[in-house]
């Protein structure tokens, strides 16, 4: 097909959905929040549109999803490079900033409500005057390569080694980016330049080690580490990351002024050459593997908060009122995640999903010297026992992934429980095949479920240190990438809770 359009790289692990999907938009806000992501600039750098529809539908998902204990990032825009922002920064002023929507959203940065624009062509119109007074301004560099042109520039995108943007009066800088791939190539000298052309520099380049001559080299993320560890040695106060959920590829033709022949994918192109953090469905399992390694790189950035340290082991009285009291942590998950999905997609697709069921919001664990006992709480009555997939437990009691279904040893409540047993069974070869090894006692209250299940069934000696899952309502069995799709997970993804 040579006709210009728009297309997509690969399907997004959420389907061909619009940005307007609040179901979408609600996943996103809990899996930024758990990579620890601060705030999220929207890409208006085409033209005058700032997508209003989709920051609208966004902005009161992300206050909705605050209000429910999900530390959402902030909220910022990039507008056109260059003086060419003007219509979009009016705009913008008047539909969020000046009548004050959503403030909790706002980014702050050095006092004022950051954005990414050029002020340079504000006039002395009495609101333009207002506008020069009200931000921040941290105007874009489009170049890659250039670095910064005035001193209160930050970037977005850039090859390595990545410059510092804004000099900081004790030394250091304000910014710094990280790129996933630069659509860039040796012709273009590392100058932006269309991502189908030969050489391009995408997930599998280096410039320190040239191109990672693997077939599935895409998956290792060599560009995007190179960058996060030059970012993270100059230590700035901010780093900009690029991008997340850019799935739409842009094809242009010469007369476009592109230099590919016959046509010229800029941003995103093929699996190797595409620049999305976002899980997607083409990689399989490995969907997210740009995803952990943002978890992993922010972390190694922002550090981590010390673990509560566990309370003292305790007996269980299951169903005694108050027994639960003393146990500490509580670990918590964020509530109202299971509203159902119907919204129309890209093209004539339609998304419909209503898996959500139990709503986890919080769990518990302790043992003694011959048990080891589960709680787990949810926002409302816990429905039947005799459901599919209902609240499933899963433990990893070795906290090593080479062992059990993707770490996983042992599953409670894959078979439905009977009386007042639950099933424990355990992986079998490291697949989704699980044996029956031992039963365990259970017992719902409203809305909370508590186990007990006896140590030697799990392998477990006197000290306990293990990981562990709550999932519930789970559609694809197997497929652990259905842990951020469907039904609800505490904690999401493929992160667990530890205790020891």
């Amino acid at each position: 097909n040579k006709k210009p359009g728009f297309f997509y790289w690969e399907e997004p692990l959420f389907g061909y959905y619009r940005t307007t999907d609040t179901w979408v938009l609600r996943k996103h806000a809990e899996m930024l929040a758990d990579a620890g992501i601060d705030v999220v600039f929207f890409d208006c750098t085409n033209g005058s549109l700032t997508w209003q529809d989709s920051y609208e539908a966004l902005m009161k998902t992300w206050s909705q999803a605050s209000k429910d204990g999900v530390k959402v990032p902030k909220i910022g825009f990039m507008l056109p490079f260059g003086p060419h922002s003007l219509v979009s920064l009016r705009q913008l002023y008047r539909d969020v900033y000046k009548p004050g929507r959503y403030q909790d959203l706002w980014f702050v940065w050095k006092g004022k409500p950051c954005i990414m624009a050029y002020p340079d062509n504000l006039t002395n119109d009495p609101v333009d005057r207002e506008i020069a007074q009200f931000f921040t301004f941290r105007p874009g560099q489009p170049d890659y390569v250039d670095g910064p042109k005035r001193n209160d520039q930050w970037g977005w995108l850039e090859m390595y080694p990545q410059h510092g943007y804004v000099p900081l009066a004790n030394g250091g800088y304000e910014q710094v980016t990280v790129g996933v791939a630069q659509n860039a190539n040796p012709v273009s000298k590392g100058h932006c330049s269309a991502f189908n052309l030969p050489n391009a520099y995408g997930r599998n380049f280096t410039v320190q080690k040239g191109f990672d001559p693997r077939v599935e080299g895409y998956l290792y993320g060599w560009n995007f580490q190179e960058q996060w560890d030059r970012a993270i040695g100059m230590d700035p106060e901010l780093i900009f990351v690029t991008g997340w959920n850019e799935y739409i590829a842009g094809m242009w033709l010469p007369k476009d002024n592109w230099t590919g022949d016959p046509f010229s994918f800029v941003d995103q192109y093929n699996w190797n050459c595409s620049r999305d953090i976002e899980p997607n469905k083409g990689w399989g399992d490995k969907g997210d593997v740009y995803y952990l390694q943002l978890v992993d790189n922010v972390r190694r950035f922002k550090g981590m908060d010390k673990p509560e340290i566990a309370s003292e082991p305790k007996t269980i009285h299951l169903g005694r009122l108050g027994s639960w009291d003393d146990v500490k942590p509580y670990y918590t998950s964020y509530r109202g995640n299971t509203l159902s999905r119907n919204c129309a997609g890209r093209y004539n697709t339609y998304y419909t999903n209503n898996s959500g069921r139990n709503d986890i919001v919080g769990a518990k664990v302790t043992h003694d010297d011959e048990k080891i006992y589960f709680y787990v709480e949810t926002a409302s009555d816990l429905t039947s026992p005799q459901n599919p997939n209902w609240m499933v437990l899963l433990i990893d009691t070795d906290r090593d992934k080479s062992t059990g279904w993707n770490g996983y040893d042992f599953i409670i409540n894959h078979t439905a429980p009977k009386g007042k047993q639950v099933v424990v069974e355990k992986s079998e070869q490291r697949k989704w095949k699980w044996k029956q090894v031992g039963k365990g006692q259970f017992i719902v209250n409203g809305n909370v479920l508590e186990m007990a299940i006896p140590k030697s069934v799990l392998g477990l000696s006197s000290s306990v240190n293990l990981e562990f899952k709550w999932s519930d309502n789970m559609q694809d069995e197997g497929n652990i990438m259905d842990f951020y799709v469907n039904g609800d997970v505490a904690p999401g993804g493929r992160f667990n809770f530890v205790y020891c």
